[in-house]
């Protein structure tokens, strides 16, 4: 080992040399870069440096010096792909250089005898986001974020790609001063004043990404006390590193009883047991070497049977502070390598090793800069780069090599995929600078490489539009017809509530008026999908808007008006219960839990309104009318005492309202709440105020007799005028109805139905038991019983779809048949149909489900593990919320809506309410902390997320949602590509190229029938599900075309070169790598 100190090597100035707070060297090992107090960044030539000693070394010594700030610079870092170098200084600013490749245009500064420049370093962003002095900075392992520290006590998150402000930290309470980078880009530690150091969790974010996707990123991990309880408040840093192979980090500052130490503390228990004691002074800066050695030489080292060598690799790491010394230690030995005492005269500032590992740069206060350089295996026998890979693979590190280039038509798609990876950073920089308006999306949400525009349809089959210059669409449909009619060109349903936005006026509290402003965040910039691993209440939603619901197209009937807070109660009865009547209790036991049930099923019934539930009111008078008393118990059917599964029975209401359903467009209200889909009906009583309203009797019968009950009056008002009105014999428990027909359910379980004037359609359905929830959508009418039944009947074709269902299995009921008492089951919070017919399900355990009718089976969309275990899991997910109607608007195809729309989002956004509500998520997600930190778990957090989105895609295919299941597909498509998993790509590709070559034009033409016959309508449906299934004929999948969304595949996958030889032969084949594309054919990420 031995010391090199150029004299030309300082940043001088007239008396003295200025002082020297920072250090670094680029990824390349051939540049230093320094920062001192003469407000300078001055990058030298490490070659020089190295061969100071030979008098005949003609190398350049100083490449580039730059002053773009005001005041002392205390930190200097290049980025991890060494693209761009960051300084903070004493000015509260961080600047950002880059390396422009041409030659310098300047010579040396004026009145100066510093050289010429030999680099022209530039600078490239100057951000503005700190109040105090910037202390510290540090750039993610993949060069995705640079986060910097400061005195003002924040911590400030910024885009590696946009540096745009991503978060702002407020967590410590008093100056930070350090920070370091997790290797396996999982984590960073920062550490403050306030004697903590705090691990933060984060997700590389995407080069797209904006402040407000990363709600919930960067989220505090774990707070780290113990070592620094005592710590002095002395030192200008508190410089911190994390090991190579991500197991420690070494904490400066840190104190064992009265003596000054380095804490050492481990990854995942997060605890500082061990200290390296040495140092008389406080410890201000730590730094491990980058790379990990061996006592003895790597190919000497044994092997196992996988061939991975057997012996525990060691790490370097170097202390320096207060005291003026310098040490050096190594893993394996519990004392220090080397000391150096009075290596400078005053406190040792930084510290920066080379990429080799072999030499050590120090910076000193009094202004000097040392070169330490280490002899041939005197620290250990380094390993290569590839231990280091595998050290952090354990803890889900996904860096891969850059893979060798499969070619000339390999570059060619890879420049194609990072052209759309561009195009989207420029629009989303543009959109944040005005200055243009956000152009029009080439796919529905943004994430399509579609050619045309494409309206949607009810049978999840596009029409491409082709968008002429007047500002007109003129409509194809896929199977050759042209419409008579073009769909003008919609405006922005968001537009006039954004203009009143910009022109809201506040009231200050002196008095005077001001227009407030609008955030940059609000004005609808173009944002991303990408993966938020926190789980977040849906209530935080309220201060940016409804922007997660597509209440415009969420394809659901509306809730359930009789539902009580916390859903309908739910009991399940095992089969060894006992069923003999024991002695001397009579029946008393089974009446005792009849009436037990019916108090659960108490409830009020109320009108659920554009605003949401509201009391039942008189919409002619305006009015508001009280809640009328329950009558009585609903007399319940004697099958409860036989059936497994028993839900709570509603009381008999005095009166009953109910407003209209309308399936008519009524997208476009003032409010925008509304989740009834636009689907285009032009009938006059659909735009009118319609209301149901029942007046059950309740007096003593004239004749004396029990059984001789007066009716039950039922009426149809229009704005107070009567429509129609009928009476029936019995009580009755439940009403729904829209513009097509209308339903009422009676209390010895039957079902009457009329249509829109009143006309009775059928006659009456008899049930099993009483209805507890009635539902309707469209043409479709749901019951269920209180034995758990599900019945879904087609009020058009007068059929039903599938035969009856039980919610046994959703309930539960698996787990619970063999116990001998009564469990109390998961309550039903809602169950809704789809435009299609389809039941939704959710639960206040969490779990969404939907009845798939082709399979006969319950199937489970949303559970709580996709919320705690997937880096996916929002419930404000952009892409998915931000979904625009999509409906031709001409007001004559009553099928024109987007079947499934919303369905996904909506399961999930009911998990989350119903986790966070009852505690479960805080658990659940301890467990996954503690799994993430465990050996045998390293690839759960990754698995967890791939197969969360490949649910995610499965639902949106079986629900037909088209708009879903494309974002779903390329986010997947996205993920495969980072992880690197060749066999999910491969088979994924597989799916999207079979049976391309197939026209749907000749399965579909003159299929879709007008008429109301049911053959023809049946035919109907085969055909709009047909596209429904991976390996279907059509050529199309879930309404677009496969090779269209083999296209964006194949575009979002070409920039993997560790893929090309996999997606190569597939960009040929649809001609990516053989022409020129145009701005459309780039994929937008």
């Amino acid at each position: 080992m031995h010391f090199i100190r150029p004299t030309w090597l300082t940043h001088g100035g007239e008396k003295k040399d200025f002082e020297v707070y920072s250090c670094h060297v680029s990824p390349d090992g051939t540049r230093l870069v320094t920062a001192a107090g003469d407000g300078h960044v001055r990058i030298w030539s490490t070659a020089a440096i190295y061969n100071a000693a030979d008098p005949a070394s003609s190398l350049p010594k100083q490449l580039a010096s730059m002053s773009h700030h005001s005041g002392t610079i205390h930190t200097v870092r290049f980025s991890s792909n060494g693209r761009f170098l960051a300084s903070g200084a004493d000015d509260k600013i961080v600047c950002v250089y880059t390396l422009d490749p041409s030659p310098p245009s300047h010579t040396a500064t004026f009145g100066t005898n510093e050289a010429p420049p030999v680099e022209n370093w530039r600078i490239f962003r100057r951000l503005i986001g700190h109040d105090n002095d910037v202390q510290d900075l540090g750039w993610s392992y993949d060069s995705s974020i640079l986060v910097s520290v400061g005195l003002d006590s924040k911590v400030v998150v910024w885009s590696g790609h946009t540096f745009e402000k991503l978060k702002t930290i407020s967590s410590h309470l008093s100056h930070v001063k350090g920070l370091t980078f997790d290797p396996a880009n999982k984590y960073f530690a920062t550490a403050s004043d306030d004697r903590t150091i705090k691990i933060f969790r984060f997700t590389p974010p995407g080069p797209n990404s904006s402040a407000h996707d990363q709600t919930n990123n960067f989220m505090l991990e774990k707070s780290i006390t113990a070592p620094f309880a005592a710590s002095p408040l002395t030192t200008y840093f508190r410089r911190c590193s994390w090991s190579p192979d991500g197991n420690h980090i070494a904490a400066a500052n840190a104190v064992n009883g009265p003596v000054s130490s380095v804490a050492v503390i481990n990854r995942g228990t997060w605890e500082g047991d061990i200290h390296l004691i040495g140092h008389e002074g406080p410890v201000e800066v730590c730094a491990f070497s980058p790379r990990l050695f061996s006592k003895v030489p790597v190919e000497n080292l044994p092997r196992g049977s996988n061939g991975q060598h057997m012996s525990q690799f060691v790490t370097v790491i170097a202390c320096a502070g207060q005291d003026k010394a310098l040490s050096i230690w190594i893993t394996s030995n519990p004392r220090p390598l080397l000391i150096t005492q009075d290596l400078a005269v005053k406190s040792i500032s930084d510290l920066a090793w080379s990429p080799d590992g072999r030499n050590l740069f120090v910076t000193s206060l009094d202004g000097s800069i040392i070169a330490v350089i280490f002899g041939e295996n005197e620290l250990g026998y380094s390993v290569s780069l590839d231990e280091n890979e595998k050290a952090l693979a354990k803890f889900g590190a996904g860096r891969r090599g850059a893979g060798m280039v499969e070619g000339p038509s390999a570059l060619l798609l890879e420049e194609r995929s990072r052209e759309g990876e561009l195009r989207g950073v420029e629009g989303r920089m543009g959109a944040l600078m005005g200055d243009s308006t956000r152009p029009l999306e080439s796919a529905t949400n943004g994430g399509g490489p579609s050619v045309q525009p494409t309206i949607l349809l009810s049978n999840g089959v596009g029409m491409s539009a082709d968008i002429r210059g007047n500002g007109q669409a003129s409509a194809s449909r896929p199977d050759g017809a042209n419409p008579n009619n073009s769909a003008q060109g919609t405006a922005d349903p968001h537009a006039a509530e954004l203009e009143r936005l910009k022109h809201r006026v506040t009231i200050t509290k002196d008095g005077k008026k001001r227009i407030a402003p609008l955030t940059v965040s609000s004005l609808g910039a173009g944002e991303s999908s990408l993966p938020r691993s926190q789980l977040m209440a849906s209530s935080s939603q309220s201060q940016g808007g409804a922007n997660d619901l597509p209440a415009t197209i969420l394809d659901l009937s509306k809730p359930f008006d009789g539902l009580p807070k916390g859903g309908l109660a739910a009991l399940l009865l095992g089969n060894k219960r006992k069923l003999v009547v024991e002695e001397g209790e009579g029946e008393s036991r089974t009446v005792k839990r009849i009436a037990t049930a019916s108090q659960n099923g108490a409830v009020p019934i109320l009108s659920n309104t554009v605003e949401g539930l509201t009391p039942a009111q008189n919409q002619s008078s305006g009015a508001a009318q009280p809640i009328p008393e329950p009558i009585r118990p609903a007399v319940t059917n004697p099958s409860l005492l036989v059936s497994q599964v028993r839900l709570a029975v509603p009381k008999v209401r005095t009166k009953i309202v109910q407003s209209s359903r309308g399936d008519a467009s009524i997208g476009g209200q003032p409010n925008g709440n509304s989740s009834v889909p636009s689907i285009g009906i032009s009938d006059p009583i659909a735009s009118t105020n319609l209301l149901f309203e029942v007046r059950n009797p309740t007096g003593p019968s004239a004749t004396g007799r029990s059984e001789d009950r007066e009716p039950s009056r039922l009426a149809v008002t229009k704005n107070g005028q009567p429509v129609w009105h009928d009476f029936l014999p019995r009580s009755v428990l439940l009403v729904t109805g829209n513009t097509k027909f209308w339903a009422a359910a009676c209390e010895d379980g039957s079902i009457y139905t009329w249509s829109a004037a009143g006309r009775r359609t059928i006659s009456p359905i008899i049930l099993e038991s009483q209805p507890v929830i009635l539902e309707s959508t469209s043409r479709y009418l749901l019951c269920i019983t209180a034995v758990g039944m599900c019945y879904l009947y087609d009020m058009e074709l007068m059929i039903s779809p599938h035969p009856p269902v039980s919610l046994a299995p959703v309930l539960d009921i698996a787990t619970h048949s063999l116990q001998a008492s009564p469990t109390k089951a998961p309550a039903i919070t809602s169950a809704r149909l789809t435009s299609e017919g389809r039941i939704i399900i959710t639960l206040n355990n969490g779990d969404g489900f939907a009845y798939s009718s082709s399979m006969y089976a319950w199937q489970r969309l949303s559970e709580v593990w996709w919320a705690v275990g997937s880096q996916y899991w929002n419930t404000t997910d952009s892409s998915i919320g931000n979904l625009k109607a999509s409906s031709t608007g001409t007001g004559t195809d009553p099928n024109a809506t987007s079947v499934g729309a919303g369905v996904v989002p909506y399961l999930e956004r009911s998990t989350t309410n119903e986790t966070l509500v009852r505690g479960r998520a805080y658990f659940l997600q301890r467990l996954v902390k503690q799994l993430l930190s465990r050996e045998g778990f390293e690839a759960l957090e990754s698995s967890v997320s791939i197969g969360h989105l490949e649910n995610r895609i499965a639902a949106a295919l079986m629900l037909g949602s088209k708009g879903e299941f494309q974002t779903y597909l390329y986010m997947y498509a996205r993920r495969l590509g980072a992880e690197g998993l060749k066999g999910k790509v491969k088979e994924l590709l597989a799916g999207l190229v079979d049976n391309l070559g197939v026209d749907i034009a000749q399965d579909m033409d003159g299929s879709v029938s007008s008429g109301s016959s049911s053959g023809a309508l049946a035919q109907d449906r085969r055909v709009l599900i047909a596209d429904r299934q991976w390996a279907n004929k059509t050529g199309y999948l879930c309404g677009w075309p496969k090779m269209d969304l083999l296209r964006g595949v194949i575009l979002i996958l070409g920039k993997h070169r560790d893929l090309q030889r996999i997606t190569v032969p597939y960009a040929r084949l649809l001609g990516i790598t053989d022409v020129q594309l145009g701005a459309e054919d780039v994929m937008v990420t």
